[in-house]
């Protein structure tokens, strides 16, 4: 499959401000040092704690955010160095599904002018031709063309999270980063939408890059799965392996916490003690040493580099 997405060294660090002259005294280090790829019709989920800097990972993929360094490289084109023109024909390729369905939409405009802005930006088709578009996206998420002519409020947080997926279909991208796209729903609604962009994947070849706190969903949609902790990737693999064959030990915690009603896959739950350190001065060495109940010296003074411990399977421990 073609590589679509290759991230490379990638750091974002938030300069943190002070003093009556406003010097920068440190730094936030969101992201720091992360490698990895996305392949065409792909699903590669992005999990951790809150703070973990998966969220960044797609703003910075977006260019909402300027990269501090590294290289992120879309269908061979560096994103980083991209203008603005440049980057607005990249993002044809490129969309995003954001988290709040409600916040996401401009709520002085008609599903029909959310809809249609990114085809008059993009320059695709005449007035007509983009009303039939529009019409054929409310169809293909499960809407009725007659949702053309109302507001975001009039809707469901499913239904807002469905005109969301249509925009981001509009202009038939490669890739789109959901940043926890089914979060703020109901659970059966979570599955309808989970569903749906399994469907729309396939129709379409999409590949997602999919940022979620929660496995349950991300067992279920995923091909890969990476797993952050404190800017670092800890562990990186297939779907199976990851779940089945947890390398890590923050791995094997965040699986042990996924509720199950099957006496089979039920297992004795880790706790983590204490808190997750502070991204602005984060722990020598392995940075997950303060919490993780194997540590040993070595963790404690030297950084474990991501190695393979499998076929499909990489993780960045001491211990392993």
């Amino acid at each position: 499959m073609e590589t679509l997405l290759k991230v490379d060294k990638l750091k974002q660090y938030y300069p943190i401000k002070g003093g009556v002259l406003e010097r920068t005294v440190n730094h936030v280090k969101a992201v720091d040092d992360i490698s990895f790829t996305l392949a065409e019709g792909e699903t590669l989920s992005i999990v951790g704690e809150s703070g973990c800097g998966k969220s960044t990972i797609g703003r910075a993929i977006l260019r909402l955010v300027k990269s501090t360094t590294g290289k992120i490289e879309f269908l061979n084109k560096d994103l980083l160095k991209a203008n603005a023109k440049e980057l607005r024909e990249m993002r044809k390729n490129l969309q995003v599904i954001f988290q709040d369905p409600f916040a996401s939409l401009n709520p002085r405009q008609k599903v029909g002018s959310i809809l249609e802005e990114a085809l008059i930006i993009h320059k695709k088709g005449s007035k007509s031709e983009r009303k039939q578009r529009i019409i054929e996206l409310l169809e293909s998420v499960g809407l009725s063309e007659h949702a053309i002519n109302r507001y975001p409020h009039e809707f469901s947080g499913g239904q807002r999270q469905r005109i969301g997926i249509a925009r981001a279909l509009s202009v038939e991208p490669r890739l789109i980063i959901c940043d926890e796209a089914v979060s703020a729903l109901d659970v059966s609604v979570q599955a309808q939408v989970l569903n749906l962009l399994k469907t729309l994947q396939k129709k379409h070849k999409l590949a997602y890059l999919f940022i979620s706190h929660d496995l349950g969903v991300v067992k279920h949609v995923s091909d890969r799965v990476i797993v952050m902790y404190l800017g670092k990737i800890v562990e990186i693999g297939d779907k199976t392996d990851i779940f089945k064959n947890p390398k890590h030990p923050y791995t094997k915690a965040l699986l042990s916490a996924i509720p199950s009603t099957s006496s089979a896959e039920k297992q004795k739950r880790i706790v983590l003690k204490g808190d997750i350190p502070s991204p602005i001065d984060p722990p020598v060495g392995c940075r997950f040493h303060t919490r993780c109940p194997f540590a040993t010296s070595e963790c404690k003074t030297l950084e474990p580099e991501l190695k393979k411990v499998g076929v499909n399977q990489s993780a960045a421990c001491h211990l392993i």
